[in-house]
This record gives structure tokens, C-alpha cells and sequence, in this order.
């Protein structure tokens, strides 16, 4: 014999029913079938609506009625043939009266009791389970109903009666000896005390309800039909990658439920558990998927690998704390705190403790915490104006995420794994749980950050092959559009290669700025950024930790002074920074300081080698020798591919001016060309070279020897142009000099003994920045170890090309 139950959208409606229909036909063809049924979807809570707003004085619970009644005449209607319509339509009306009498009761004395609201929610099953067996019936099935609230019994605590198991199963057992039929068709939920009063049990009890008969008759197995393929890795609602677990224990089973997994209700699993008999967890509407198993009998060689077996989360949880130095080595403390909670029926959800005794704390449902509170307080009123114990202390909107599984048992570094992921995504836990069986590890974090954390630990534990990163652009110029086409070009590579799926979750310009989780497809980012919404620094990195994705990481591709200012922000969110905006590290020294200690801090990362020579590894090199232990003692450079590229160029065939606007147009100054040229930007950059050195220099300590007249340093860019053609002189006796001496020009970055100097220096042959063409950029380092021979990083030092290629480094670099 098996045994079936069918409830949510499984019995949503006529359509559903008939889903329901073809899997008993199907069951029944070879064995003997009990199928328990819940109420049509939806129906259990429309009864509470319309009693509570009974209760409140408010006439519209006749509406809400009338509402519950027209869907069960329309699957009356629709199930059953017009023949036999009108008896079970009229049934339908006269238990519709009864229940409109209740409430009309309900109406007139303003009060709704637990026994009232198990009278009137225990209709839903009770009408749902007749008009499917009569459905069978018709369908020449051998079916016929039997109403469990007969036989199973329970004590009075009506809306989570508590069944009577030796009672219960020998009426059970009796029925089903002297029963013949082919398919026993039961209402799930409801049952009966000694008086014969009605009584539930609990929410979701129609799953209890088949385990406690599948008991009763030692059933072959009991099936648990649902609108999933079977219990998952995690809530598919939060984690898009969840996975069907194919088998999994009673008790890992149990755990998961217990925390929050909505599939199955929690109490099913102990009475099939105790006959050792397999439940199915299986999908009505995906019938041919084999589903879950859950048995004492496992396939342990199959799940091996598996660290974990699933995660469950439950929100809305309150924590209370419990502390005072009277509480260390006081027995019956404990014992104390749990009775006041017991007394007011407030469930404990989670205990943790000090090893010192000096604090207790548990978690709550967020409902029960203002009872919990109060009652806490009066239990101990005693110790706390002796002030041994000080007043409870509340924290709500909080969450418990749980990390599920037999195989964690006697496993190291499988908490370190799980607190590093959460951790690194800046999730702060408030709370921790562990059993002495190492099969639960539970956690209590911020409500917010509940979706967040499943996708992270979901990543950590079950989808090792592939990371999600969530990527924010913010800058769409040569440089921002360059980045963005190669990461689309380069996606397939990361996932195959490196296993990371990194999607753009969202781009910002000057202008506007749009988003996706799922990340912005690359046919259409353009018109939908240039349809996006109104953007702004602030806008942009609010919405970013609003989102409060995993793995998120932040371009900034600008060269904005506001852009930095959010740094802070997203830094404190465990949100890496990739930077191509140099202003950030050149800053005051403080502040360049605080972003590099704000990431260590919060477990990201803060990289910025564009800042420096494009893509060319100059800031890592100087790192890599630091942490082996050598020391930087000088530093020669020529870092501004602009400048280069420049008086590269310029052999005086041409005006200064056409070869400052020849390196414009193809992208390598900054927007006002004043910032190169003036030695501002090569500046910034020694002073960034010099501080990741490890020295303590600002920005107005570095000798700047400007080779531009003054006048050009005045007015808007256009005004700039005209004044270099008008010093065309100027320029031109800077070439000959250098001409004269067999020497040529190159703008000169220096660092040594502490002091940095930026200039226009004439260069001979046998140096090694002499043979530097193009926008190429070079440094020569001098340390420790490299005295005699230099160490030298050469190469492209400019261009919107090789500076996108750099900052995708450093983004696949933090991941």
C-alpha cells in the first residue's frame, strides 16, 4: 500500500485536479492507494480572512465568503458531470451556510478563538476531498471518502493539536483491514479531540496528516506531490541555481524543513522515520522526474563528494539576549528562561551560549518577540533589580541561513569555508549554532542580506565549478566601451577556462545608469543605458549595495573626483574597487590609505594598476618585490604615454599643437591634454608608484618642472591650443637644444632617497629611455636585490585598448 498527498497548487484548481487525477489512475493500477488531499489553493487562508474580518466588525467577510464558495461551485462545475451537478452543488451551498453561520457568530460577539478557527479552516480539506473522490468515482474508479477527523485523535490544543499515536493508529489499522477499496481518498489537516471537537494539525499539516496514516498501515512508501521536481539544494525562489537533491536522510531532511524549506512540513518526517519507510518528495506537474528520496537507506557512496546536503533559511526571526554576571555558575538559569518561554507557548528556535555562562541567547519568530521579551523580564524581575541580570535585549529583522548535511560530520574547515564566503560578501553574523552532531550549522545575519547569503554559501558549497561575479561599470568613454566589449568577447573563455561567469550587472555614465541581476545583454546595453534612469555618483553606488548581490565588484573608468567619493561606501559593503581613476590613490595620503585598509578590512579588494602605465604590470611588480622582502631605492620613469607619444612625434614638420591634437583624437590624453602636458598626471603617478613602495610622500612635495609657458596654462582647452601654436617658438628651441647635444626629449618621472621629481629631460643614446617609441611607457627600478643590473617593466603605456585589457586583469585578479 502507498500513500499519496496532493496539496498547493496541486489542487489548485479544475485543471490541476486532473494532473492529480492521471498520477492516482497511474498509482493504482498495481497497488492500494491512500490519497490525502489539502484544500483548494488558496482556501485556508480565505477562511481565516474572512473570520478575522468577521471578528473585527467588518461586513465584507460575507464577500470574501461568497468568494471561496463560487471557486468550489466552478470545480464542482467542472469535475463533475451535469448529471450529478445539482446534490453536490447544493452540498457545496449548505456547508457554505454553516459557514457563514460561524461567522455571523463570530460577527456578533467580535471574538475568534483558536477552537473556532479550527472549525472553520478544517471546510477547506473537508469540501476539497469530497469533490475529488466524487470526481474519482465518476471516473469509474474504485474510490471512496473517508474522513480522517474520525480517526485521528489528538488533545485540545486546537490549531497545533498534538495526535494521540496509539489511539490514532488503531483506528486506523482497524479501517483499513475491513476497507477494500482500490483508493481511499482522505482530507489531510483535521482531526478530532476525545470530545469530538474539531482540531488541526498546524499549518502544512496535510503532509503530517499522510505520514501519521502511511505509520498507521506500514505503508510501502509515502509520496509528497508538490509544484517542485523535489527538495532542493536551496529555495529556488532566492538561488536561481538551486538543484534537486536526489536522496537525502531523514534527519538531514529533517533539519532542512526545520529551517525553512517550504517543501515539506516538519513533523512529516518523524512518524514514516520511525517504521524506517521511503518518502518521495515529487512534482504533479513534472511527474516523470524521479524526485527525492528521503530514507534511512542511502546510496552514502553517491553523496560522498557532497559536502553539504542543502541550505535552508527562515526570516523574520528576532534574537533575545540574556546576560548579567549573576548568571555565571547559577544552575537552573537556563532552566528558568526556557519555562517562562514554555508558559506563553513562544517555540525556541535557536540557543546559543557563552562558554562563560554570562549570556544566553535564542532566536524567536519575529511575532513572538515582544511576548518573549516581556515575559523574560518578569521571570527574572528579581535579578534584574538586584541589577544581576540586565534587561533583555532585543534585535529583529534578522534571519537564520543554515548549512545542511550528514557528510559535514567529523569534515574540517568546512566552517572556516562557510564564514570566509559569508565574510567576504560582507556578511556580518550576528549569531551562531552548532550541534554536537555536526549536521546543522546555523547562522543568524540581517535580514537583508538573507538572499545574498544562500547565493553565496549555494556558490561555495554546490557550484564549485562556476562563480558568479556581478560587475558595475561606471564610466561608458573610450576606455569604459573598450572594457565592456572585451568582457562580452571574453565570457565564453572565463567560464571554460577559469570558471567564472562574469555578467554586468549595471553601467553608469555622466547621464543615466541601468541595471540587472541577470546582467545587461550585449545587443542592446547601449539603448537601454541611453533609456536608463537619471544617474549620479550617489544614485549609482546606492543602488548597488540596495541590490546587495554576491561577488559584486566596481569599475570605475573615469576620471571623476565625485566617482571617488563612493568608494568609501561600496568598500564597507565588501565590494571590491577596480580603478582606473587615478585621483583616488594620488590623493592625500590618508585617504589613499584609508580605501587600502577600508578593503582589507572588509575582505575585498582594492586594486588599481591601470592607474600606471595602462596594462603594463608596474604596480604589481613593485608588490611582488615588497612582500618577497627587497626594498625600492630609486625609480626612473617615463610614465605618461602621452607625452611620449608626443615628442615622439614632434620632429618640428609639424606644429607642437597638430601633434598635442593628433594624440587626443586617438585617445591618449586625459579629456583637458593641460593635465599631461603641465606633468600633472606623470606626477600623480610617481607619487602612486613611490606610495605603493612604501614611502610617505604627497603630491605637493613632488619638483615639477613644467616646459609649458604659463599663458597656456589659462582659460578652456580651446584657449590651450591657441596658446601652444602661438610659443610654437618656444617649443621648437626645446627640440634644437636637445638636437645639438646628439640628445633627445622625454618627459622624465624620478624617484630616489625618498624625494620624487617630474620633467622634460634630454636623453642620450646609450640610455634606456632612449629607444622608447610611440605611447610606450617605461620604468627602470633600482632595489636591494637589482643594484647593479635594473629591474625593467616596458611597454604600451597609453591607449583606450591596452588600459580596458589592465582593469579586466585586475577585475579577473579580485575575483
Amino acid at each position: 500500500m502507498k500513500v499519496l498527498k496532493f496539496g498547493g497548487s496541486s489542487v489548485a484548481d479544475a485543471q490541476n485536479i486532473l494532473l492529480v487525477e492521471n498520477i492516482i489512475k497511474k498509482e493504482s493500477i498495481k497497488n492500494k492507494i491512500i490519497v490525502v488531499v489539502s484544500a483548494l489553493s488558496g482556501v485556508t487562508d480565505q477562511l481565516i480572512q474572512a473570520a478575522e474580518s468577521a471578528s473585527k466588525k467588518e461586513e465584507n467577510y460575507q464577500l470574501i465568503i461568497q468568494g471561496i464558495e463560487e471557486k468550489h461551485l466552478t470545480a464542482v462545475k467542472n469535475l463533475i458531470p451535469i448529471s450529478r451537478q445539482s446534490s453536490w452543488l447544493s452540498f457545496i451551498k449548505k456547508h457554505f451556510n454553516d459557514i457563514e453561520d460561524i461567522c455571523s457568530g463570530i460577527f456578533v460577539l467580535g471574538e475568534f478563538t483558536d477552537r473556532i478557527k479550527d472549525k472553520i479552516t478544517s471546510y477547506g480539506e473537508f469540501l476539497s476531498s469530497n469533490i475529488i473522490a466524487t470526481r474519482l468515482d465518476f471516473e469509474g474508479l474504485d474510490a471512496v471518502w473517508m474522513n480522517t477527523a474520525d480517526y485521528i485523535r489528538t488533545n485540545s490544543n486546537f490549531t497545533d493539536a498534538k495526535v494521540d499515536f496509539e489511539t490514532t493508529e488503531k483506528k486506523l489499522k482497524k479501517y483499513f483491514e475491513e476497507n477494500q477499496h482500490q483508493i481511499v481518498l482522505v482530507p489531510g489537516f483535521i482531526a478530532n479531540d476525545e470530545k469530538g471537537n474539531t482540531t488541526t494539525l498546524g499549518r502544512g499539516g496535510s503532509d503530517y496528516t499522510a505520514s501519521i496514516i502511511a505509520s498507521a498501515v506500514d505503508a510501502q512508501e509515502l509520496q509528497i506531490w508538490t509544484d517542485v521536481d523535489g527538495m532542493m539544494t536551496a529555495d529556488p525562489r532566492l538561488v536561481s541555481n538551486a538543484k534537486v537533491i536526489s536522496e537525502i536522510s531523514y534527519q538531514e531532511a529533517m533539519e532542512l524543513s526545520h529551517f525553512g524549506a517550504k517543501v515539506l512540513y516538519p513533523p512529516t518526517i518523524q512518524p514514516v522515520m520511525a517504521k524506517n519507510i521511503n518518502l518521495w518528495i515529487k512534482n504533479t506537474f513534472n511527474p516523470e522526474v524521479p524526485g527525492t528520496l528521503i530514507s534511512q537507506n542511502i546510496n552514502s557512496s553517491k553523496n560522498k563528494d557532497e559536502t553539504a546536503a542543502g541550505i535552508s533559511s527562515m526570516s523574520s526571526i528576532a534574537l533575545l539576549t540574556l546576560e548579567g554576571s549573576g548568571m555565571v555558575g547559577i544552575p537552573g538559569t537556563s532552566a528558568k528562561l526556557f519555562a517562562c518561554l514554555s508558559i506563553e507557548k513562544i517555540n525556541i528556535i535557536l540557543i546559543t551560549q557563552s562558554s562563560s555562562e554570562h549570556s544566553i541567547t535564542i532566536a524567536v519568530n519575529e511575532k513572538e518577540v515582544s511576548r518573549a521579551e516581556s515575559a523574560i523580564n518578569k521571570a527574572f524581575s528579581d535579578d534584574l533589580k538586584l541589577k544581576r541580570i540586565e534587561p533583555v535585549k532585543v534585535e529583529t529583522h534578522l534571519s537564520i541561513v543554515a548549512l545542511i548535511g550528514e557528510n559535514m560530520k567529523s569534515r574540517s574547515g568546512v566552517c572556516a569555508k562557510m564564514f570566509g564566503a559569508l565574510g567576504n560578501n560582507g556578511i556580518n553574523i550576528r549569531a551562531i549554532a552548532q550541534g554536537s552532531s555536526e549536521k546543522n550549522i546555523s547562522t543568524i545575519i540581517s535580514k537583508k542580506d538573507t538572499k545574498k547569503a544562500v547565493n553565496v554559501l549555494h556558490e561555495e558549497f554546490f557550484e564549485s565549478e562556476i562563480k558568479q561575479i556581478h560587475l558595475y561599470i561606471c564610466g561608458t568613454g573610450n576606455v569604459g566601451s573598450k572594457l565592456i566589449q572585451q568582457i562580452y568577447s571574453q565570457n565564453t573563455y572565463l567560464k571554460e577556462n577559469l570558471s567564472i561567469n562574469l555578467r554586468i550587472a549595471g553601467i553608469s555614465n555622466s547621464r543615466k545608469m541601468v541595471f540587472s541581476n541577470e546582467g545587461l545583454p550585449e545587443k542592446n546595453y547601449e539603448e537601454l543605458l541611453k533609456n536608463g534612469e537619471d544617474s549620479s555618483a550617489q544614485k549609482f553606488a546606492e543602488e548597488i549595495i540596495n541590490r546587495n548581490l554576491r561577488n559584486s565588484v566596481f569599475a570605475d573608468v573615469t576620471a571623476s573626483a565625485a566617482i571617488v567619493e563612493i568608494y568609501e561606501s561600496l568598500l564597507q559593503k565588501s565590494i571590491s574597487i577596480i580603478a582606473c581613476n587615478k585621483i583616488a590613490a594620488a590623493s592625500e595620503f590618508q585617504k589613499y590609505k584609508r580605501f587600502k585598509n577600508l578593503a582589507k578590512n572588509h575582505n575585498c579588494n582594492y586594486f588599481f594598476e591601470t592607474n600606471v602605465g595602462a596594462g603594463l604590470p608596474i604596480i604589481g611588480t613593485i608588490n611582488d618585490l615588497i612582500r618577497s622582502g627587497d626594498k625600492i631605492t630609486s625609480m626612473q620613469a617615463v610614465l605618461s604615454g602621452t607625452l611620449n607619444f608626443i615628442f615622439n612625434k614632434y620632429d618640428g614638420s609639424r606644429k607642437f599643437s597638430e601633434i598635442v591634437a593628433q594624440a587626443q583624437k586617438e585617445g591618449y590624453t586625459e579629456p583637458d591634454p593641460r593635465l599631461d602636458l603641465a606633468g600633472t598626471d606623470a606626477a600623480r603617478k610617481i607619487l602612486i608608484l613611490a606610495r605603493e613602495a612604501g614611502y610617505f610622500l604627497q603630491l605637493e612635495e613632488i619638483e615639477n618642472i613644467c616646459f609649458l609657458p604659463e599663458e597656456c596654462m589659462r582659460g578652456n582647452v580651446e584657449n590651450f591650443y591657441q596658446s601652444l601654436d602661438h610659443y610654437e617658438s618656444h617649443f621648437k628651441n626645446l627640440l634644437d637644444e636637445a638636437k645639438n647635444t646628439g640628445k633627445i626629449l622625454k618627459y622624465i618621472a624620478e624617484f630616489k632617497e625618498g624625494k620624487a621629481k617630474v620633467g622634460l629631460q634630454h636623453i642620450a643614446p646609450e640610455s634606456d629611455l632612449y629607444h622608447l617609441y610611440g605611447k610606450d611607457n617605461i620604468v627602470i627600478f633600482k632595489t636591494l636585490r637589482y643594484s647593479e643590473q635594473p629591474l625593467i617593466v616596458k611597454g604600451a603605456g597609453a591607449g583606450a585598448e591596452v588600459t580596458a585589457s589592465g582593469v579586466f586583469a585586475d577585475i579577473v585578479r579580485s575575483v
